[in-house]
C-alpha cells in the first residue's frame, strides 16, 4: 500500500491499517510504501526467499519514487524470554545490541531497516510476538530528502548519473588575449562534444596571460595585471557556458577586491547563464609572499542542474574541515583546481583529494596545469596529473579512480559517475562514513566571517563569501 507518513507512523493495529487485510487505495499525498503481509512458506526457507522479496520491495519503491518503505514486524522471541526482558522495548534494545538474536528482527536489521518504535496489541493472534510489533522503516537513498534547507536553482529530483570532464592545461606563451581564449574554445568544445555536464580547468590557469607582456614584471606588478583581464574573462566564460550548453568550472584567477585585496577565486559558470565564485580560503605560503593573495571567508555549495557541487582550490583540499563543510551542505561532487610545479606537490593534493572522496562518499575532480612559463616569474615549471576520484566499493572503480590522465601532457580525462550508486552506497555501503558519524563526540562547525567586499572589477557582483553570484 502507498500511505502518507502521517498514516505509516501513527500508531496502529494491523486491521486498521490494512483495513481488515483488503489493502487500502494509494493516498493522495502517498509518500511512503507499506507492507502488511509478507510470507514464505516453511518448506521454501533457507533458499533466500525473504531477501529477495525485500529486494524487489525496494526496488518498487524506488520505481514509484517514494520516500521509504514501513512495516509492522514481528518479534517472534520476544515471550520465550520474557521473564529477562519484562518489555518489548527492552526485548527490541537487547537485540540491537547483539545480546541475543531474533530470527525476524535482527534479519530485518541486515536488510538496512530501522527500528522506529513498538506498536502494542498490533497483531493479537501473534502470540509468539505477545501481540506486539516493530515498526521498521527503510529510506530511499534515491528520493529528494526534505533536510529543512531550500538553496534556490535544485531540481527536485537528481539525474541518475553525471558526466564530468578535466582538462590538463598547457601553459604556452602568447602574443594576445584571444589566443587564450581560443586555447580555452578549443578544450570547452571537445567536452561539450562528448555531452559532458561539468568541464574543469585549472587552478592560476589565466596567468598564462602575462606572457603577452614584453617584459618580465614584478609580483605585485605582475597580479594586478592579470586582475585586470577579471571582467573580460568572466564576459567570455559565461558565453561559453550557454552557446556550448555545458557548466564551467573556470578554474581560478586573481581577483581584485573593493578593499584592493587580491583574492584566489574560482569562477562558476553554469549552462542557465549564472555565475557563482568560490574564494580560495588557504593560499600558500608561497602565495601569501610572492603575491600578497589573501584567504577568503566563505564556502557554500552551489546548486546545479545536476544537484549541489562544491569548490576547493588546491591547497583547501587539504584540510579535510572544509571539505566536510561542503558535504554537511549537500554536495556530491567536488571540484579541485590545481598547480602544483613538481611531483611531491601534486601527491599531496592528489592523496588528499583521494581521502575527501572516501571519507565523504563523494566524487573529487582534479585540474592541473602542465608546460612552462619562461618569463612569468613563480609561474616557471609544472606537475600534473589529473583525474577524476570516486569513493572505495564495489559499485565504483576499482582503485577510487574513474578517469585520469598522463603525467604533464595537455589532454582531457571525461568519465560517467552515477549518482543512484552514489546515494546507495551512503545509505548501504560497505561501509557508511556519513552515517555512522559520532556527533556525541565531534562535529565541524562554520564561523561566519563575511567581511561584505566585493570584486573591484565586477559591476554589482557579491563576494566575501563562497558561492554567491558575480555579476
Amino acid at each position: 500500500m502507498v500511505l502518507s507518513a502521517e498514516q505509516a507512523f501513527a500508531p496502529h493495529d494491523w486491521e486498521e491499517i490494512s483495513a481488515g487485510g483488503y489493502g487500502r487505495p494509494p493516498a493522495e499525498d502517498g509518500e511512503v510504501l507499506y507492507g502488511f503481509e509478507v510470507c514464505v512458506d516453511p518448506d521454501y526457507r533457507r533458499l533466500r526467499i525473504g531477501q529477495r522479496l525485500y529486494r524487489k520491495r525496494k526496488e518498487l519503491c524506488q520505481d514509484l519514487e517514494l520516500k521509504g518503505i514501513a512495516f509492522a514486524g514481528r518479534m517472534p522471541g520476544y515471550v520465550r524470554r520474557q521473564r529477562s526482558f519484562p518489555t518489548p522495548e527492552a526485548y527490541l534494545q537487547a537485540v540491537l545490541e547483539h545480546k541475543l538474536r531474533d530470527a525476524v528482527i535482527t534479519f530485518q536489521l541486515s536488510e538496512g531497516y530501522e527500528p522506529r518504535c513498538i506498536l502494542s496489541d498490533y497483531l493479537p493472534a501473534d502470540k509468539e510476538s505477545g501481540g506486539n510489533a516493530v515498526l521498521m522503516y527503510w529510506t530511499n537513498p534515491l528520493a529528494p530528502q526534505d533536510t529543512g534547507k531550500k538553496l534556490p536553482g535544485f531540481k527536485e529530483r537528481l539525474p541518475s548519473s553525471v558526466r564530468v570532464a578535466t582538462v590538463q592545461f598547457q601553459m604556452r606563451r602568447i602574443s594576445n588575449i584571444d589566443e587564450f581564449e581560443e586555447q580555452v574554445e578549443y578544450w570547452i568544445d571537445v567536452a561539450a562534444d562528448y555531452n559532458a555536464d561539468f568541464v574543469l580547468f585549472p587552478e592560476l590557469f589565466t596567468l598564462e596571460l602575462l606572457s603577452i607582456e614584453e617584459r618580465k614584471l614584478g609580483p605585485v606588478e605582475a597580479i594586478n595585471k592579470v586582475a585586470s583581464y577579471t571582467d573580460r574573462f568572466c564576459r567570455f566564460m559565461e558565453r561559453m557556458a550557454v552557446s556550448y550548453n555545458i557548466n564551467i568550472v573556470g578554474g581560478s584567477h586573481p581577483t581584485r577586491f573593493a578593499k584592493g585585496e587580491i583574492r584566489n577565486v574560482s569562477y562558476i559558470f553554469l549552462r542557465d547563464g549564472s555565475t557563482h565564485m568560490q574564494e580560495k580560503l588557504h593560499p600558500t605560503p608561497s602565495e601569501r609572499r610572492w603575491w600578497n593573495i589573501r584567504g577568503g571567508y566563505g564556502a557554500s555549495v552551489i546548486p546545479t542542474d545536476c544537484g549541489p557541487i562544491g569548490v576547493m582550490i588546491c591547497y583547501d583540499s587539504e584540510f579535510p574541515e572544509l571539505a566536510r563543510h561542503l558535504v554537511n551542505q549537500g554536495a556530491l561532487l567536488l571540484f579541485v583546481p590545481f598547480c602544483t610545479d613538481e611531483r611531491r606537490g601534486y601527491l599531496r593534493v592528489r592523496y588528499c583529494c583521494q581521502a575527501r572522496a572516501v571519507e565523504n562518499q563523494c566524487y573529487v575532480v582534479m585540474s592541473g596545469v602542465v608546460g612552462n612559463l619562461p618569463n612569468v616569474e613563480n609561474m616557471d615549471v609544472h606537475y600534473a596529473e589529473s583525474a577524476i576520484l570516486t569513493p572505495s566499493d564495489f559499485p565504483f572503480a576499482r582503485d577510487g579512480v574513474a578517469a585520469d590522465t598522463a603525467a604533464n601532457t595537455e589532454t582531457i580525462a571525461i568519465a560517467d559517475l552515477s549518482i543512484d550508486d552514489l546515494l546507495t552506497s551512503r545509505q548501504s555501503g560497505a561501509v557508511q562514513n556519513l552515517r555512522d558519524r559520532r556527533f556525541d563526540l565531534y562535529r565541524v562547525e562554520w564561523t561566519e566571517r563575511a567581511p561584505g567586499s566585493r570584486p573591484a572589477a565586477a559591476g554589482g557582483g557579491t563576494g566575501g563569501g563562497g558561492g554567491s553570484t558575480y555579476g
